[in-house]
């Protein structure tokens, strides 16, 4: 991620007010994260300290955090020591990913004290370390030994020492040809890791934003640069390092076209063009509290749904096998005719069959020229009780293939709710809806629950509003979606789904009046962009007035049947979705 040196001055800048407060709890909801709130005149702010691999940060935040009901040893000791302890400087060396928090502290014996705490943003590196006032180690949330790293350990009772900073320029005033000179010693690597290697602080994003600032838009290699790649180049560090220094960041975080959270960084990010979408914050606690906390609810709606996917995966690997085994029973059931022939002839020749006979020709009476039959008989029977076995197939057969039929039917419905299902698991944008195809999937005698836990609360369809005006609906599950079409909508509005693929139903509520035929379209790509064929082009779309839908009696979740519908073929836009999501 881009908390790099930079990124972690700005946030220095704004935890300052934070100084003159005090410690007024201490809490450790995690083995490698610690809070502290911290009272001041203007109010109580909670400051979150991360030393986990990936999430290492620091800064304030709101979230709402759940602590351990026991806490942890080092919390215990953290709460002893700095507990209506005042925080009297934040410092940062340079642009090095460590804060120091300095404290005005009382010890044991009701001395004043100053206790030191290192947030250190490394990595896999990275720690939270009280220094005591003589410098050394009083304890650290992750203790490193000799055997761990042998070049800088870390626990109580070792002086502290801070990691070895590299000497290397700074974007706030650097000498031109010394620029030049660390490029040309990076020679043929890509601009972005000179400038790494050059400038303390940058993260690997920044430095490529810098290069695509300098190429516009293309590649550029060290030591290849031209006098107007410099220019830009330098252009482009001294304009960045005013914004900030006058405080104009333009914070910024990225995330996919899908909505999936990337990276973020100080400064405007346009080096992936369309591909990533640049949401603005308004300050460095927010951008981060905002990228780490809805990470981590993305990571744990995806835990969530790993379990669904597995189980429809399963289902849909089931119910295909046990069709198929249906439909070559079924083909096998296509010879009962000949089982039938093969009595009636037998019937029709008794006066020439014997018992112990293994097989017979005889003539087919049921065509012209009555060519010869082979006909297989068990010895051990009569000819007439040969005849009853064959008349016995027959039956058999004949029942076998109405019940097959309607199975397989049962089976290509059951296949269509289950990729209906799988489809609303897909799009499902919160824990609710999630939680709410598991009930959906538990009534359905899918999944057997236990424990119910607490009811999922109702949440409403998504809604849009077409140019002319009039109210869109898209359902976000079968459920919703029998609701939206049977219960909540007139018998005049508008209902729309995607022709024999899986998706939402959506409805335009006409309350008397006529739609445009471009709201109609929209509403179709609505419908188009809210299913399956998402990613597809030219998707059929069905339409018709919804008191021409009915739902068949004990048909399935979300099922209907319509009649009386017209056809539009459309090519979803998610451009056009996303800009009527943010219109609302």
């Amino acid at each position: 991620m881009a908390l790099d040196g930079i990124f972690l001055q700005t946030v220095k800048k704004e935890l300052l007010l934070l100084v003159g407060g005090r410690v007024d709890k201490v809490y450790q909801p995690a083995r490698d994260e610690l809070i502290l709130s911290i009272r001041t005149k203007e109010g109580s702010y909670k400051l979150l300290m991360n030393s986990s691999a990936g999430d290492a940060r620091v800064h304030i935040t709101e979230a709402q955090i759940e602590n351990p009901k026991t806490p942890p040893m080092f919390c215990m000791l953290m709460r002893k020591r700095l507990v209506s302890g005042r925080l009297a400087e934040i410092r940062q060396d340079g642009f090095e990913r460590i804060l120091y928090f300095v404290f005005e502290c009382v010890n044991e014996l009701g001395d004043p004290c100053r206790l030191t705490l290192a947030c250190e943003i490394m990595g896999r590196c990275s720690n939270i370390v009280l220094i005591g006032g003589d410098g050394k180690i009083v304890d650290c949330i992750k203790r490193v030994t000799p055997d761990v790293s042998s070049v800088r350990p870390v626990l109580p009772g070792m002086v502290y020492k801070a990691p070895p900073r590299p000497e290397r320029l700074s974007i706030f005033g650097f000498d031109r040809v010394r620029l030049e000179q660390i490029l040309a010693k990076n020679k043929g690597k890509p601009l972005a890791k000179g400038i790494v290697s050059a400038f303390e602080g940058t993260s690997p994003l920044f430095a490529r934003e810098a290069e695509s600032f300098c190429g516009r838009g293309e590649e550029r290699r060290c030591g290849e640069l031209t006098e107007d790649d410099m220019d830009r180049l330098c252009f482009y560090l001294k304009k960045t390092a005013g914004e900030i220094s006058e405080g104009r960041n333009n914070f910024t975080v990225i995330k996919t076209r899908e909505g999936i959270l990337k990276d973020f960084c100080f400064t405007d990010i346009s080096q992936y063009g369309s591909l990533m979408i640049s949401c603005p914050q308004r300050s460095a606690c927010e951008t981060l509290d905002m990228f780490y906390v809805s990470r981590d609810a993305d990571s744990r709606r995806r835990q969530k749904a790993a379990d669904l996917f597995k189980l429809i995966s399963n289902l849909t690997d089931r119910i295909s096998r046990r069709v198929a085994n249906q439909r070559q029973e079924l083909a096998e059931c296509a010879q009962r005719d000949r089982l039938k022939l093969c009595g009636d002839l037998i019937m029709a020749n008794l006066y020439c069959l014997q018992k112990g006979q293994t097989s017979a020709l005889l003539d087919n009476y049921y065509l012209e020229d009555c060519p010869k039959v082979e006909v297989t008989l068990d010895a051990g029977l009569t000819p007439a009780q040969n005849a009853q076995r064959y008349y016995a197939e027959y039956r058999k057969a004949d029942t076998a293939e109405k019940k097959l039929t309607a199975l397989i039917a049962d089976g290509e419905r059951e296949l269509e709710y289950i990729d209906s299902v799988f489809d609303s698991l897909t799009r499902a944008s919160d824990e609710d809806e999630i939680e709410a195809l598991r009930e959906e999937l538990s009534q359905e005698g899918y999944i057997r629950r236990k424990n119910k836990g607490k009811a999922v609360g109702a949440f409403k369809p998504l809604h849009f509003v077409s140019d002319t005006g009039f109210d869109i609906y898209v359902g976000r599950n079968n459920r919703q979606n029998d609701k939206l079409t049977t219960k909540d909508s007139e018998k005049s509005d508008i209902w729309l789904h995607t022709h024999n693929i899986a998706g939402s139903h959506v409805i335009i509520s006409c309350k008397g009046k006529n739609p445009d035929d471009e709201t109609i379209a929209l509403a179709a790509r609505l419908a188009a962009y809210h299913s399956k064929a998402k990613g597809s082009s030219q998707v059929p779309v069905d339409y018709t007035f919804v008191k021409n839908v009915r739902k068949p009696s004990g048909a399935r979740p979300g099922m209907v049947v319509f009649t009386n519908n017209k056809t539009l073929y459309v090519t979803p836009d998610e451009e056009e979705i996303l800009r009527l999501k943010a219109r609302k």
